[in-house]
Order: structure tokens, then sequence, then C-alpha cells
């Protein structure tokens, strides 16, 4: 890493932006601090960005490079996909714009590559959060709530081999799994949406169980680049997590960023579920 030059961090929504810089910062490195306009947080005012939209891809490598900087953080969520006439903006933008709409083409995983490549072309190193940034990071054993039962551990081993399986075909991050039966496996619409519909699936009576059952389990896919696309947990996740009456969450030690961690672990103890993280490759 070039520890003596600033580096850049491209914002997205939700609170981790703002952590991966105060993380960075605190090794003494300067951070450029690029907000993508409608999807980053407000918190970010306090870090002095700027704020680009999608037609503005010119501006956001001129900014970049007058910085001296030479890599970039992408982190946070992105909420709505830009559409072909969203990207039509500055000079520098429509320059690039053949390799921008051929990044609009094809599923998440082949946007990031094509989006990772279109910085590569301008010189830039895309750098993963989980190196600028390792205590973040889910941590081995258990990190919060109970001890695990039995259950709990077939639950989780079941859930890994799943997401192993399903990675290969694009197929999400997460999945869960009550009493030996996988009920709900995260598609396009995300870990949270994912558990609201297994809180529907009790409600409903297609699962039926006294009391808690069942765990969520968060893996890095197979061949995941994780420089731009590492899962994450946080309160969201917790608090859903028990709307779904689970026994508690597994993640992936390394391979999954922890939102808010203190919140997240404080939650994970007061509603008694557990917060574990699972070595890598457990589904292999």
């Amino acid at each position: 890493m070039h520890k003596d030059r600033p580096i850049a961090v491209i914002a997205g929504g939700g609170s981790l932006p703002a952590q991966v810089i105060e993380a960075i910062l605190n090794t003494g490195r300067h951070v450029i601090t690029i907000a993508i306009k409608g999807e980053a947080d407000a918190s970010l005012s306090s870090y002095d960005p700027v704020e680009l939209g999608w037609g503005q891809i010119g501006k956001l490598f001129d900014t970049v490079h007058k910085a001296g900087a030479q890599e970039i953080v992408l982190i946070g969520s992105v909420q709505r996909r830009p559409d072909f006439t969203s990207v039509l903006g500055d000079w520098g933008t429509m320059r690039r714009l053949p390799r921008i709409l051929a990044a609009l083409v094809g599923g998440d995983d082949s946007l990031l590559v094509k989006v990772m490549g279109i910085f590569e072309q301008e010189g830039l190193k895309i750098v993963g959060a989980h190196e600028v940034a390792p205590a973040l990071l889910a941590k081995p054993g258990l990190m919060a709530g109970p001890k695990l039962k039995e259950q709990d551990l077939a639950d989780i081993r079941q859930c890994a081999e799943a997401i192993e399986k399903l990675g290969a075909l694009d197929i999400g991050q997460g999945c869960v799994a009550v009493n030996g039966r996988i009920i709900a496996v995260e598609g396009a619409e995300g870990t949270d949406a994912m558990l609201l519909r297994c809180v529907e699936l009790r409600q409903n009576g297609r699962v039926r169980t006294k009391g808690n059952a069942g765990v969520l389990v968060k893996c890095a896919k197979p061949g995941q680049d994780l420089r731009v696309d590492l899962p994450t947990v946080g309160p969201q996740t917790i608090r859903n997590a028990v709307s779904a009456r689970l026994n508690g969450i597994a993640v992936e030690e390394g391979n999954v960023l922890i939102a808010e961690r203190g919140l997240t672990e404080a939650l994970c103890i007061e509603h008694g579920i557990f917060f574990y993280g699972l070595p890598k490759g457990s589904g292999s």
C-alpha cells in the first residue's frame, strides 16, 4: 500500500463508510471522501466529502488524481442501480461512456468486476475495506450472547454448505436454517429482506417451533472478490433475526464486516441470541 499517499474512499449508504474512514484516519493516512449523491449517509459531512452523482465520473477521477491518491476503497450500499441516462454528464463521463455502459450489463458480481476494471484502467488500485480496517471484521468463536447448542451447530453447517454450493450461481451470501431445514436463501433482496420473509413464514404457520429456533449464516461466496463485495451484518440484522425468532447469527470470521460492533453485540446480549464467528471454508 502507498501509505505515504492519501487514499480515496467512495462511500455509499449505511454506517460502514464512516467507520472505515475513521479506521484509516487512525493509521495516520489522509482520506479523500467521495460521497455518492443520493446514497451516502449524512454522517459523512464531518469528513468534508466531495458529493458526486453518477453523471460526474470525469470529476471523480479528476478529484482523485489531483489529490495524489492511487488507492480507492469502495464501501457502502447502493440501493439504486444507475440507468443509461443518469451517466450522461460531464465530458470525462462521456469519454468513458462505452466502458460505463458495458458495466451496467450483467449481474451484481459482473457489475462490480467491470467497475473495478474502469478504475484500474485509470491507474488506480482497488483496496478492500478488510485491508484498511481489519478491526471491523468478524472474529472466530463466540463474539456475544449465549453458548451454542448442538442443533445450532448443525444448522450452521447446513447453511454454510448451502452458501458454498449456491455461491457458484451468484445467489446471495446468507441462509437461514431451522432445526435441520433450510427455510430461506438470500437473493437480490438482501439479508434484511430475507429475514422479514422468515418472519412471515412464522406468522403464516409455514415454520412452527416451540419458542426460538434456527440460525442465520453469512459467508463470502466462493471466489467472491472481497475488495468490493464483503458481506456485512449490523444492528438491523440483529433486530430482524430477533423478529424472526432465531437463536442466533453465525458469520465467517475474517470475511464479514461488522457494522457498529458495540451496538451489534449489545443487542445480541440484550435479546439472548448468539453471535458467532465460524472458521473460513466451513461449507467446504
